[in-house]
This record gives C-alpha cells, sequence and structure tokens, in this order.
C-alpha cells in the first residue's frame, strides 16, 4: 500500500468511527428522552455561540434521534413589542418546559444580555443585576427539578468570517448574514470579553455548568455535545430512580429573615370607620385611583397587588372598590386557586410568571404564590424543604420584578375567628351567597393555629424592604377597604415619583 493511500484512508476511517459514535450517542439521548418523560424529568438546553459557530447546525443533528413530540425548539431573537413591556425573563418562563418535555433554546437569555453589553445599552449595576435575575432562575428551575444543559460554541474570527463569506455568497443563505451579523463580527473581540464575564458570572457556584465547545470540526462538536447530553441526562434519570430529590439547593446557609415584618398576634382589630366617614372617603379615593391608573399607564409601570387572608376576610369585596373607578382595559383580576394538570407539570411559579402584567397596567392576584408558605404547606400538598426553599425564590422573584420598576403591593386581610364564623353563618342562610361558603372553609378554619403560624413565618421570611407587607385589619369592611385604597394610592405615587425624577 502506497503512502499516498494511507494517508487518504486514514481520515475516511476517522470520519466514519466518528460518524458511527454520533449514531450511537443519538440512540442513547433516544432512549434517555423516553425515560425522562416516564420518569418526569423536564429537560431545558441552551445552545448559544458567536455568529455562523454552527448552532443551527448542531441542533438539527442533536434533535434528529429525537420523538419530535417531545420537545420544542425556540429561536429567540430580539423582543417583540410585547415582550419589552414585561421583565427580560418573562418571555424565557413561559417557554419553559413542562415534566415530560424538553425545550431547546437556539439563543436565550445570554444572547440579550451580551447584545446590551456590547452596545452600551445597559450599565455595569443594571449588567449584575440581570446576572443575578438569570442565576436564581435557572436555580429556581434546576431546584425544581428540571435539568439544564448549556453549550457555548467557540469560533475563531477567522473561521467565522470564512463561513460568514460562504453564506453571502450562496443565494439561498445570503439573508442570513445580515448588517448586526456583520456588525457582530467587526466587534468579535469584544464579544470575547463579555463573553468571559458571562462565564465568570453564570458558571459553577452550584449552578448548571458551561460547556464550551470548539465548533471548528461540526462532527466533533456534535459528538462531544451528544456525549455531554448523554452523561448528563442519564446521570439525572439514575437520581429520579434512586429517589434522590430534585432540590439540591435547599441546604442554603439561613433562610431569608427580615426582622421588622409585621406580625398577626399584635394586629389591632377594633379599627372603625362610621358609614358617614366611610362614605365620604371611598369617593375621594377611587378618584385618586382612577387619576393614578392613567399616569401608570403613560408612564409605563406595571402594578402586582397580592390579596392574601382569611376566608371570608373580605378580598372580593376590597378588589370591587379598588377597580371600580379603573379603566377596563387596563386591569386584569386573576382568581388563584388548586393549579390545574399543565400548571402542576411546571415550576410552581410558572403559571403566576405567564400572568404577569404589561408595563402600564394592573394585576391583581386573588390569592397568589404565596399558597406554596401557606396552604401547601399546611395541607402538606408539598415538603417541608420545598416550602422552606420557596421563602428565596419567592424574594428572587419579586426583586426581579422590581428591577422592571414594578409597584408591588401585598395585602393580608385579617380578621379574627368570631367574625369570620358571623360571616360564615350570614352566608350560610343568605341564598344569593350561599355560593361562597363550602366545606373546605368550614376545614380550614378548624386549621386557624397553623394557618396562622405559617402566616407570621410568612411575614418575616418575604417581608422585604422593596416588596413590604401590609395588614389589613378586616373586622370592619368599610376601615378595610379605604386602607387598602390609601396603601395602593401611596404605593403607585411613590413609584411615579421614582419614574419622573
Amino acid at each position: 500500500m502506497s503512502m499516498d493511500a494511507l494517508t487518504y484512508d486514514e481520515p475516511s476511517k476517522a470520519k466514519k468511527a466518528t460518524l458511527r459514535k454520533i449514531e450511537e450517542k443519538g440512540e442513547e439521548l433516544a432512549y434517555l428522552q423516553r425515560k425522562a418523560r416516564e420518569l418526569g424529568i423536564p429537560i431545558l438546553v441552551v445552545v448559544e455561540g458567536l455568529s455562523a459557530a454552527g448552532k443551527g447546525t448542531i441542533i438539527n443533528q442533536m434533535i434528529q434521534p429525537l420523538d419530535p413530540r417531545g420537545f420544542k425548539v425556540s429561536c429567540i431573537a430580539s423582543p417583540n413589542r410585547d415582550e419589552q413591556m414585561r421583565p427580560f425573563l418573562w418571555r424565557f418562563w413561559r417557554r419553559t418546559p413542562s415534566a415530560d418535555r424538553m425545550a431547546i433554546f437556539d439563543r436565550s437569555w445570554y444572547r440579550s444580555l451580551l447584545d446590551a453589553k456590547i452596545n452600551g445599552v445597559i450599565s455595569e449595576a443594571d449588567l449584575e443585576k440581570a446576572y443575578a435575575d438569570v442565576r436564581n432562575f435557572e436555580r429556581q428551575m434546576r431546584d425544581g427539578g428540571t435539568l439544564i444543559l448549556k453549550f457555548f460554541l467557540e469560533v475563531s474570527k477567522k473561521e467565522q468570517a470564512a463561513r460568514l463569506a460562504a453564506l453571502q455568497n450562496n443565494p439561498a443563505t445570503a439573508w442570513r448574514v445580515s448588517d448586526a451579523v456583520m456588525e457582530r463580527h467587526a466587534q468579535y473581540n469584544d464579544y470575547l470579553k463579555a463573553v468571559e464575564q458571562m462565564f465568570k458570572e453564570t458558571d459553577g457556584e452550584g449552578g448548571p455548568p458551561w460547556l464550551r465547545v470548539s465548533s471548528k470540526s461540526t462532527k466533533q462538536a456534535t459528538l462531544k455535545v451528544l456525549d455531554h447530553m448523554v452523561d448528563t441526562i442519564q446521570k439525572r434519570v439514575d437520581e429520579v430512580k434512586e429517589g434522590t430529590p430534585a432540590l439540591t439547593a435547599t441546604n442554603r446557609p439561613h433562610r431569608p429573615l427580615f426582622r421588622d415584618g409585621p406580625s398577626l398576634t399584635t394586629t389591632d382589630l377594633s379599627r372603625q370607620l362610621s358609614k358617614e366617614e366611610y362614605r365620604e372617603m371611598l369617593g375621594s379615593r377611587q378618584q385618586k385611583i382612577q387619576d393614578l391608573h392613567h399616569e401608570v399607564y403613560r408612564l409605563r409601570i406595571p402594578v402586582v397587588i397580592v390579596y392574601e387572608g382569611w376566608d371570608a376576610a373580605g378580598k372580593g369585596g376590597n378588589i370591587r372598590r379598588l377597580t371600580e373607578r379603573m379603566d377596563p382595559r387596563g386591569y386584569e383580576v386573576i382568581p388563584v386557586s388548586a393549579p390545574n394538570d399543565v400548571e402542576k407539570a411546571h415550576h410552581y411559579l410558572w403559571r403566576f410568571w405567564t400572568e404577569f402584567p404589561k408595563a402600564g397596567h394592573v394585576t391583581i392576584f386573588d390569592r397568589s404564590w404565596y399558597g406554596r408558605v401557606l396552604v401547601e404547606r399546611v395541607e402538606g400538598f408539598c415538603t417541608e424543604t420545598e416550602w422552606k426553599q420557596a421563602y428565596h425564590e419567592i424574594n428572587e422573584m419579586e426583586d426581579n420584578f422590581r428591577h422592571f420598576g414594578t409597584a408591588l403591593v401585598k395585602f393580608w386581610f385579617h380578621i379574627d375567628q368570631d367574625e369570620q364564623l358571623r360571616r360564615f353563618q350570614a352566608r350560610e342562610h343568605n341564598p344569593k351567597k350561599q355560593w361562597k361558603l363550602n366545606q373546605e372553609d368550614w376545614r380550614n378554619r378548624d386549621k386557624w393555629k397553623p394557618y396562622e403560624e405559617a402566616v407570621n413565618e410568612m411575614f418575616i421570611r418575604t417581608h422585604a424592604p422593596h416588596a413590604p407587607w401590609t395588614i389589613i385589619e378586616g373586622n370592619c369592611k368599610r376601615y378595610a377597604r379605604i386602607k387598602a385604597l390609601d396603601v395602593v394610592i401611596e404605593a403607585i405615587e411613590q413609584k411615579i415619583a421614582d419614574k419622573t425624577k
């Protein structure tokens, strides 16, 4: 055999061997996709990289062996108008996978931050906050049982230039090389620096690690990606089979603690308003709310109002007085009950993120994400580990809202047990109100003490400086309605003042 033949055959054999390995890994991945679906393991795959690094090719190779009914690929472009009017992570929360699915992101939350950094449209302080939000988001996903895999495809500037030129010279692909893509190529070194900062902020420290993949050889890159996916998913499948809990960050040194949080035990429920005082005050407050609602829309301030409280504490009547003069096109009331099957298949915060209002609109939650540390805790619908972890997750979510400029108001409507009994009996004997009372209300009343303990702990764990709780003394409905209106007015006025500084 001549030397020429030898040098020709060797690469051919290596190529065939690589293709066989890719096929084998693809078969393993397909098997693990089925196992993950059986075990209820959601999988989130992030594929990032510089322009022309081959993200589309790698994703195509990744999905070839998979059951197409079990995954969805999201190609992330610049946010549209609707997405710009909500917090940075809102559009990604909406796309997170359910327990039987795999979500694959062709670009992700990272691309937006890299572009913002390079284009100078975000300050270092805001970038740091955004990366903190990303770390919290990924931790919450992981602690909720989602397996996250993050790939970054690397390409040299020379190789990038050659690939872009090839795309431009092909009529079928020339459209892919936009002015923005060429501008990114010109800023190649700046992007490398921004990418290194991204790795520093989001790689390690208990979070999902990045796998950096050279894309010089598409086949070798594909094999490396598939190999990592197979190893990582297999490990998680084994853990679930062995009963290892999904939560891995619950043993944080301390649960959050806000010592100035309010307490039900020191609340004065004797506060009253006469009918005459109430009528005089109600009209002026409602007019103020109407005026502020217009300002909220004009200044594009999102408003989130949380109503929690005892059964029959007056939340519904209070919401009606709050919204009576508001423009119905600018607010929405979200009644929160037990999660349905779709909601159960996602992270418990998913259904609340999806209801976040557009900037300039108001969303009122009649019960909320605090059910995790109240009803789910008391009734045993989640584990102790899960509801303890939720304090961190809730504070992090509300921080995310604050970073977006949200006016956040949180109410607990408090009445005593005697007043609750009177209201239950009144509903029981009034045919028009009997629908408001059911056996579960009576059963919850028997658990007043454990609920009271859960509420008081909720206060000291989530009464954050920028997301405080307000206890509404509700034995007198008139007093409760006026106080709640005053708190909403003050919160919105403060946010308007901050916005117009």
